[in-house]
């Protein structure tokens, strides 16, 4: 089966608010001055954090659908990355996907008698990541490993995280720093199995962009 190919929508997401300062020069020159993030207590700008997720259908193709709206917090220390936490929630039951047929299939209940919907059902909770450990991995990089508990089952999970950009943010007049991430999943670990026998992707493939703001 062919694997899924990763997608990220966070560069389009991230430039719906306009952050001015540090993130112009960025783009300018190419380069980031990390010195202008300060340590301190963020909390998402939900309006412009989300989840792209991927994944093979049936050998043909590959379907996307997102979760928006991600809430949470980001403890940041500037001085030592390893000491800074994130926790952030994901909405499951406000999934979007292009078809609306498929959404409704996403959130339908039980139709057979293990009484257990194929998919999220019809009031999923909420998933959430909470990050147990920290790695810097490169001046703008770092590994962020963390639990991810969805669907009532709770898995190590690590994100390969980049910062995306930093400044003012002009619309809220907030420091703001933004993060690009990505990481794959297998969903069946999530009790999530449903279609693979008949080739629906197992391997999902997350793409992650939040914008965070300070306190």
């Amino acid at each position: 089966m062919r694997k899924t190919i990763l997608a990220l929508a966070g560069a389009a997401a991230i430039s719906t608010f306009a952050i001015t300062g540090a993130h112009a020069d960025n783009h300018e020159g190419g380069e980031m001055d990390t010195s202008a993030i300060s340590s301190g207590s963020y909390s998402t700008d939900p309006a412009h954090s989300l989840v792209v997720w991927r994944l093979d259908h049936l050998g043909f193709n590959d379907y996307v659908g997102i979760f928006g709206d991600v809430a949470g917090t980001m403890e940041l220390d500037t001085e030592n990355l390893a000491n800074s936490s994130v926790d952030v929630t994901i909405p499951i039951a406000s999934v979007t996907v292009a078809s609306e047929g498929l959404r409704e299939h996403l959130l339908r209940a039980s139709t057979n008698e293990t009484n257990v919907p194929d998919f999220f059902g019809p009031e999923p909770a909420p998933a959430r990541f909470v990050s147990t450990a920290v790695h810097q991995t490169g001046d703008h990089t770092a590994h962020i490993m963390g639990d991810l508990t969805f669907n009532g089952v709770t898995n190590p999970v690590t994100i390969q995280a980049e910062l995306a950009g930093m400044g003012t943010n002009m619309m809220s007049q907030k420091e703001t720093v933004g993060f690009h991430g990505t990481t794959t999943i297998n969903r069946s670990e999530w009790n999530l199995g449903w279609g693979i026998p008949f080739g629906l992707g197992d391997e999902v493939e997350l793409d992650i962009t939040v914008a965070f703001e300070k306190d």
